[in-house]
């Protein structure tokens, strides 16, 4: 059970939330969410979740693997605010947690009360629509807010006249 969304109530705003994956269809959920986020005067949040379970080595060696996973999230976030900032004019918040990508989404739902949709976008490769998309299809329970997921055929152009 998710906590009472405050979103609606005043000194709060909604915001929409896509996960940073290295995907090329992360994009076009960036993208959606970011132009959803402008359109209603509401907020954005990247996540990206540095896999769990990478850093099992000597200590010196995990420190080092946990510095290098932390620079990349910090680039390919960067990455994303810069595009959102440019392409759209809103700030991001940027959110960077180390697990299961099911439960530090869950868990930064639960954090920021003023979420109120998941963006995701499926993949067009042959093994399915990608891990989070999968996580959600036949699954009510996946996600404890509404998630939003883009057909991977869109452009951004279309995303556009979507949002």
């Amino acid at each position: 059970m998710v906590s009472t969304r405050l979103s609606r109530l005043e000194g709060h705003r909604r915001k929409f939330m896509a996960v940073i994956d290295g995907t090329p269809e992360c994009q076009r959920a960036v993208h959606y969410a970011g132009r959803r986020a402008k359109n209603s005067n509401g907020g954005l949040v990247l996540l990206y979740v540095i896999p769990e379970g990478d850093f099992q080595q000597w200590l010196g060696v995990e420190e080092i693997m946990r510095a290098e996973a932390r620079e990349e999230a910090e680039a390919a976030t960067a990455k994303a605010a810069q595009a959102v900032r440019e392409n759209i004019g809103i700030d991001p918040e940027i959110v960077i947690r180390e697990g299961s990508a099911a439960e530090q989404i869950n868990a930064v739902i639960e954090d920021d009360r003023d979420i109120a949709l998941l963006v995701l976008a499926a993949g067009s490769a042959k093994e399915g629509p990608g891990p989070l998309v999968s996580s959600i299809a036949g699954r009510a329970a996946a996600f404890p807010i509404p998630v939003t997921v883009l057909p991977d055929t869109l452009s951004n152009e279309e995303i556009d006249a979507l949002s």
